[in-house]
C-alpha cells in the first residue's frame, strides 16, 4: 500500500510515517518511481509505534522495544527492555516531581498577588 493509504488506515500523517522510516522504526520497499510501498504488517507496526510514543517513549527507545510490543503498546519481557522501561519511568517521575514543584511555586505566586490586589 502507498503512504497515503497507510496514513489513512493508522491515523498517522504521511510526514510522521516518513519520520518513522527515517529513524528506523518502519521500512518500506520502493517502487520504480520512488514511491514507498508498505506491506499489510505496517499497519500494526505503526499502531505499536504510536502506542509507545503515547506512553512517552522516545524513538531511540522504541527502536529497541518495538520488536517486543503488541498492537496496544504493551510489552513482552524481552532482554534489556524492562530496564529501558524502568529508566524511562524514573525519568518521567522526576519530570513530574519538577512540574509539581513549579506548579506549586506558580500557585503560591498567584495567591500572594491576589491577596495584595484584594
Amino acid at each position: 500500500m502507498l503512504i497515503g493509504k497507510l496514513a489513512a488506515r493508522t491515523g498517522a500523517t504521511e510526514r510522521q510515517l516518513r519520520h518513522y522510516e527515517r529513524v528506523g522504526l518502519l521500512s518500506a520497499a520502493r517502487r520504480h518511481n520512488g514511491y514507498r510501498e508498505y506491506d499489510d504488517s505496517a499497519v500494526d507496526t505503526v499502531r505499536r509505534i504510536r502506542a509507545l510514543l503515547a506512553a512517552g517513549l522516545p524513538t531511540r527507545t522504541i527502536r529497541t522495544v518495538l520488536p517486543c510490543a503488541t498492537g496496544d503498546g504493551t510489552v513482552h519481557p524481552c532482554p534489556g527492555v524492562l530496564d529501558l522501561l524502568r529508566n524511562r519511568l524514573a525519568t518521567l517521575d522526576q519530570r513530574a516531581a519538577e512540574l509539581a514543584t513549579a506548579r506549586q511555586a506558580l500557585l503560591d505566586s498567584i495567591t500572594v498577588a491576589e491577596r495584595a490586589a484584594g
